[in-house]
């Protein structure tokens, strides 16, 4: 689809990536920023309100602007970073990106569209406590880090954190978070020579500001040492999930961990499935996962089950997770690990926006765009001892969260006397 990316560095520090697909009239635009610390929800609140009214229009008009032109605006609030997005044709993009950078520097967060999107923010915490699998990872992430680390909870924040915001604390995250200087803007499409150089001139004659940097540096996890956690909850399956600290994407690790949870949890052929769905029949679903964070990142496998098997379950899945410690995968099944690992990450580039979006991102982690070229050379390294060494590494002391109706004094016991039968 595209001959790679080129790169303009600014004086300011703004970082500009350009991908050409000039046979399409469409671009993707995704202006990134590293995420800053605050409180609970408060970088999705901003987030959320910063398309909702700025010095010069008001949501309607910012609404009527993109949706005229047939575009599409957005954001994400993720881990590492913000992220302020923008699909349109070309012939519209001087308009919208200008209309973007407007949003990005005089946005004033009007009290009665703040209002609005809290409402719904609650709305959405309140619907992720009825959901079994995010009670539990959310109670994992909590024991793992630490209730006050930001990766602990959710973006979405708590009740009580969102209720407290205000339009001037909305403001001030915003002054501080989206600071230009430090941006990253990636562009893939029709992006011709004119383009890039509207976008350069662009950038360079908006002003710079102060930004606090205080609170850019993610702080060491503080594990409040549980290893299991319990919440009875009124529903048809009980959510086993069994999680592990893990590294980040700058590590020497991390290319295996990928290889490993494809060969765990990737689809219909995983070992997972197969073992404790297919030939067992203990999962309704079952799967595991390992997140991309710049640092502390970490690896989980869960599976949905019925009540009553709940003590072989998780003692399938704990088997199936120590068994990587002690028995090599054989040449064939990493080598199909590492095919799918690569097909599915081929997939995932296949849009405009998926590439602008996978450029920016791996340069806002730190290992830059060029990245992208990198990883498959590295899941293409990744051998049977390097996956046996991080299970080894890092499948130890497991913290297992436990969601669903369940008597914990009964299950420890059960999957006690399993673990002696085994």
């Amino acid at each position: 689809m595209h001959k790679g990316f080129s790169r303009r560095t600014l004086e300011r520090g703004s970082q500009l990536f350009f991908t050409e697909n000039l046979e399409t009239p469409i671009i993707s635009t995704r202006f990134l920023f590293p995420s800053k610390i605050g409180a609970p929800g408060l970088a999705h609140l901003t987030s959320a309100v910063l398309t909702k009214g700025t010095q010069h229009h008001n949501s309607q008009e910012l609404a009527g602007l993109v949706e005229n032109a047939g575009a599409q605006l957005g954001y994400e609030t993720a881990t590492d970073y913000l992220l302020l997005s923008l699909k349109c044709l070309a012939e519209d993009f001087k308009a919208l990106f200008t209309l973007c950078l407007e949003i990005l520097t005089e946005a004033n967060f009007p009290e009665d569209q703040v209002s609005l999107e809290k409402n719904v923010t609650l709305q959405g915490i309140r619907a992720q406590r009825e959901r079994a699998f995010s009670v539990a990872y959310s109670q994992f992430r909590e024991h793992l880090y630490g209730p006050k680390h930001p990766y602990g909870y959710s973006t979405l924040g708590t009740e009580e954190t969102v209720t407290a915001f205000q339009s001037q604390d909305l403001a001030t995250y915003h002054q501080n978070a989206f600071n230009l200087d430090r941006m990253v803007l990636s562009l893939c499409g029709g992006v011709s020579d004119e383009l890039k150089d509207f976008v350069e001139e662009q950038v360079k004659s908006l002003p710079s500001r102060a930004s606090d940097h205080k609170d850019d540096t993610v702080p060491e996890p503080e594990p409040t040492g549980t290893h299991r956690i319990v919440t009875p909850q009124e529903t048809e399956q009980t959510t086993v999930l069994l999680g592990y600290a893990a590294c980040g994407i700058h590590h020497a690790d991390y290319p295996a961990l990928k290889v490993l949870n494809t060969y765990l949890g990737s689809g219909l052929s995983s070992r997972l499935f197969v073992e404790l769905r297919e030939k067992r029949g203990l999962a309704y679903e079952v799967s595991s996962f390992f997140p991309t964070y710049r640092q502390h990142a970490h690896f989980g496998a869960y599976i949905g089950t019925a009540p009553q098997n709940v003590p072989t379950a998780e003692e399938g899945l704990r088997r199936e997770l120590e068994q990587i410690r002690e028995i090599p995968l054989t040449d064939e099944a990493l080598q199909a690990a590492k095919n799918k690992t690569l097909g599915q990450y081929a997939l995932g580039k296949q849009t405009n926006s998926q590439i602008a979006q996978l450029l920016g991102w791996y340069e806002i982690l730190g290992v830059g765009a060029d990245h992208d070229e990198h990883y498959p050379d590295l899941i293409g390294q990744v051998t049977v001892d390097d996956v046996q060494r991080v299970g080894q590494t890092y499948f130890t002391e497991p913290v297992v969260s436990l969601v669903g109706p369940v008597d914990d004094e009964k299950v420890a016991n059960e999957c006690s006397e399993v673990t002696l039968k085994v």
